[in-house]
């Protein structure tokens, strides 16, 4: 561990939790398997803090400022050892409130020998259970290790608090969390015992010490990259049905290009409703004293830290104010939508509204920091989401194609199907199925596992998409209602519903279930690309370009974005950055030519004349010429569009430049030649009649005249 000469809110008991209180413990009750992934989670460069000299880390004055002073009664928590009257604070004493004993002063100095084995070099830092000390094991090959004392040599519940420490973590085995050595008592010079924890030294620096080196918050994609990559240490804690209580910057020490969770002293098991609670306030769960120390109280520490990391939090009284501020006051959340609705939603009141489990924050914090990342221009690769398919298909794909509700929902990402469903089997077995065909042989399957007791949601759910897909949302509404009880909360409804109402014709509330499932996955896109269609169907230009663009900017197997966002630039007279998002179209997309042909389109588009100049037009003629269209018809087409809107601007009264467009002379006879073999080889492949005889006729009047 490192210094921390300025450390931050001292560690507080909470107040008095209620007994028997039930605990959340996310999901699943096996133990997660220790893993690490790299930090920056492969998509950003993370700073590599070093290791240092431990003996560097030694504070020379140990001291404790008055202002983190605090009874270590988990009962009490009141200010203690504060200064009044002009005379100086007491570095022990008793509790003015409780009665309980308190003393700041170290008990261990330089060359003190704890337990005949650990050779103490000095203070380091002052934790929430008592002082830190640096010491060396003359056991065990001179290693640097760490003891932490208490803050009350004769306080039970925090002596009670770190033997539990020692015993119950002394199995934990996670990369990201500090090994505990053991646990020893030592007299102090009153002959009272003390208790230490005896752990691993981790050289590095805090998440806190991290900030206060960038003089205010760090970079966006740093901040939730630390998030990411500490989660699997509290999902590994929770796993073992442990609460870490105290999450908060000055806890998280990187090293290298390793994160830690150190000073494991507020750690509770979830089933001891009589244990002490620790917790920071700005930090801790507003529930806490009358849940006790849940998942959810966890996560809504974790919430906050990435809070404190990425923004400046407003302070009332000297302590964080518990409300995440509005994004008009905060240029990060203004800026990056999905991370605030993160940020909403793990410190959210109500504990049954947060993430269920810190796998999940941390998977939808990864769809954040995609996001983010690939704001800034960063290409980044498509990730793989947990909860929906990747899109389906195409809508709107082209400059002027109208978006049609039944093919935005035909083309919308599907939800992922939980393998443990009693009817994921026969889902398996008809993905190709079609809507029509899958409602009987569905219905069949469903009649059968009612008949077995074995209800299958996903079955269900599978029923409604197939009436969506035949167009009949009163009958997947009706299906969605029955099932809606044994789904409550289940993101999925507000899914389905709002496909039923986008079908109606209700936009609005589709728009609002829409934005009800962006709220539970704010990390993933597929609710994105609902919001930007619907916003789209609605005249909400706004919300459309803004949900296109992250989307687009983000992952480009999203096809209908690309194609979505430059209908919106272009509405707005950026034809320029039209152009721009239909070239980030892989080469090897299906939609490549289909996308260069609307780009020419945009380029082409003007209310006269004059709105496109000679460059645009001999850019949007090279565009078409190098795109790679099989269709006779469709090359046809597109080389008609471009000497049209050359022949019409030659007419304008402009001069012609000394250049070739898609392999015709830039003058007007030879440009009208060119539109006449347009027209006739449209008329070749024409299957009316009447569309090939006025394609013959166009041909006849636009042919320059000639003399025999």
């Amino acid at each position: 561990m490192a210094a921390e000469p300025d450390p931050g809110p001292e560690t507080r008991p909470a107040a008095e939790a209620t007994t028997g209180t039930a605990r959340t413990t996310g999901n699943g009750t096996g133990r997660p398997a220790p893993s690490r992934g790299r930090l920056g989670a492969g998509i950003v460069e993370m700073p590599r803090v070093p290791r240092g000299d431990p003996a560097a880390a030694i504070l020379h004055d140990p001291q404790v400022p008055e202002r983190q002073r605090f009874c270590g009664n988990a009962q009490c928590g009141a200010p203690v050892a504060r200064s009044r009257y002009f005379e100086p604070a007491p570095a022990e004493g008793f509790c003015s409130r409780c009665g309980t004993r308190y003393s700041f002063i170290p008990r261990l100095v330089r060359g003190d020998l704890v337990h005949g084995q650990y050779d103490v070099q000095g203070c380091i830092a002052h934790g929430g259970l008592g002082w830190i000390y640096l010491a060396i094991d003359r056991n065990v090959h001179d290693r640097w290790v760490v003891l932490k004392g208490l803050v009350n040599s004769g306080n039970a519940d925090a002596m009670a608090a770190a033997a539990a420490e020692a015993f119950a973590l002394a199995e934990v085995e996670h990369p990201n969390i500090v090994r505990i050595h053991n646990f020893v008592e030592h007299r102090d010079d009153t002959g009272a015992p003390v208790g230490y924890i005896v752990m691993e030294y981790v050289g590095g620096t805090s998440l806190k010490q991290i900030r206060k080196s960038h003089n205010g918050p760090l970079p966006p994609e740093h901040a939730v990259a630390y998030i990411v990559e500490i989660a699997s240490a509290l999902e590994y804690l929770h796993a073992m049905g442990m609460v870490y209580c105290d999450f908060k910057p000055d806890n998280v020490m990187q090293s290298d290009e390793q994160l830690k969770l150190i000073d494991l002293g507020a750690v509770v098991a979830m089933d001891d409703p009589d244990c002490p609670i620790w917790g920071t306030p700005g930090y801790q769960a507003p529930e806490l004293a009358r849940t006790g120390p849940t998942v959810a109280s966890d996560i809504y520490t974790v919430g906050r830290t990435l809070a404190v990391l990425a923004m400046d939090l407003p302070r009332h009284n000297g302590r964080f104010a518990d409300s995440i501020p509005a994004p008009d006051t905060v240029p990060v959340l203004a800026a990056h939508e999905s991370l605030y609705r993160c940020l909403l939603r793990a410190t959210d009141p109500d504990p049954a509204r947060r993430f269920p489990s810190m796998a999940e924050m941390a998977d939808q914090l990864t769809g954040v920091l995609h996001e983010v990342v690939a704001a800034d221009g960063t290409p980044v690769p498509p990730r793989r989401s947990l909860h929906f398919s990747p899109q389906r298909g195409l809508y709107g794909g082209g400059y002027r194609a109208p978006v049609v509700p039944a093919e935005v929902i035909a083309a919308l990402p599907v939800p992922v199907v939980d393998p443990g469903d009693p009817g994921a089997a026969v889902l398996a077995t008809t993905s190709g199925t079609p809507p029509a065909q899958l409602e009987y042989a569905l219905h069949l399957a469903r009649s059968g596992a009612q008949q077995a007791t074995r209800f299958s949601v996903e079955v269900a759910l599978r029923l409604v998409r197939a009436a969506l897909e035949l167009g009949r949302p009163s009958d997947a509404r009706t299906q969605l209602e029955t099932l809606t009880p044994a789904l409550d909360g289940d993101w999925r409804v507000p899914w389905y519903r709002g496909q039923c109402a986008l079908l109606e014709g209700d936009d609005a509330a589709a728009y609002a279930d829409f934005d009800a499932v962006l709220t539970a996955l704010p990390g993933e896109l597929a609710p994105k690309m609902a919001l930007a269609a619907t916003a789209e169907i609605q005249g909400d230009h706004a919300a459309a370009i803004r949900y296109y663009e992250t989307i687009w900017r983000t992952d480009d197997t999203y096809i209908s974005a690309a194609f979505g966002l430059a209908r919106q630039r272009a509405r707005t007279g950026d034809r320029a950055g039209a152009v721009a998002a239909l070239d980030r179209i892989p080469a090897a997309s299906a939609y490549h030519v289909q996308g260069g042909a609307a780009a020419v389109e945009i380029l082409l588009d003007g209310d006269s004349p004059d709105d496109v100049g000679e460059q645009t037009l001999v850019d949007a003629a090279d565009r078409a010429s190098a795109l790679p269209i099989e269709s006779g018809a469709a090359r046809a087409a597109l080389r008609l569009r471009v000497l049209t809107s050359a022949l019409r601007w030659l007419r304008a009264g402009n001069s012609a430049p000394p250049a070739l467009l898609m392999g015709t002379e830039f003058t007007e006879g030879d440009l009208r030649r060119g539109i006449e073999q347009c027209y006739r080889t449209l008329a070749r492949d024409a299957e009316d009649l009447w569309q090939r005889i006025d394609l013959v006729e166009r041909a006849n009047a636009i042919r320059p005249r000639t003399r025999l």
